[in-house]
């Protein structure tokens, strides 16, 4: 996949509420990524946080008021930006897109300032097993290498998340080795511009 050949992506009309949108063939269906508003997406991001099969890798079960505390703090993060994306405009998943200077993964490597990372839950149940984890992270990379400065982009799944590992690996992200993070136990992957 080459982001000079990419046909179906196109930026979305200037009312957009979407920061990046494209038609996926594969899944006959349209992404779209578009910023977390905390008053709107609060009751949506912390039902998919108290969610069992994302609380493991997460660790965000929290209650609703911490819920929105966490977020507000992330929100006013700014080496990270959050977001929901939405499948044919359904809401079904949280992304955080994150720069890796000023992020406790940078003390993992050597890396370039314009390293990004992607931080990634599919939230509502009935999206799982039906095979939109690849086109989605596909889609969220290819927006991240809009950024012209950018040539890799860099994600850290927990060890024992091995279908992430797997979706992470089908896109183009090769494995590095194994990190120890304050909060997990981490795959350490790199997508270089060329190879993606």
């Amino acid at each position: 996949m080459t982001l000079l050949n990419s046909t179906f992506a196109y930026s979305p009309p200037q009312d957009s509420q979407y920061i990046w949108e494209k038609f996926d063939p594969e899944i006959d269906k349209r992404i779209a990524f578009r910023k977390v508003v905390l008053n709107q997406d609060l009751p949506l991001i912390h039902n998919w946080m108290n969610q069992p099969h994302v609380i493991p890798f997460w660790n965000l079960a929290l209650d609703l008021e911490a819920m929105q505390k966490h977020l507000e703090k992330a929100l006013a993060d700014n080496h990270q930006t959050l977001y929901i994306g939405c499948l044919d405009g359904v809401p079904m998943s949280y992304w955080e897109a994150y720069w890796v200077t000023g992020d406790i993964v940078a003390k993992a490597y050597e890396f370039h300032p314009e390293d990004r990372g992607i931080h990634l839950l599919i939230g509502e149940p009935s999206f799982l097993g039906k095979g939109y984890a690849l086109p989605l992270l596909r889609a969220m990379t290819e927006f991240l290498f809009q950024h012209s400065a950018t040539e890799k982009v860099i994600a850290e799944p927990d060890i024992r998340n091995s279908k992430m590992i797997h979706v992470f690996t089908r896109c183009g992200f090769e494995l590095q080795r194994e990190i120890e993070l304050p909060d997990k136990h981490a795959a350490l992957m790199f997508c270089d511009r060329q190879s993606f």
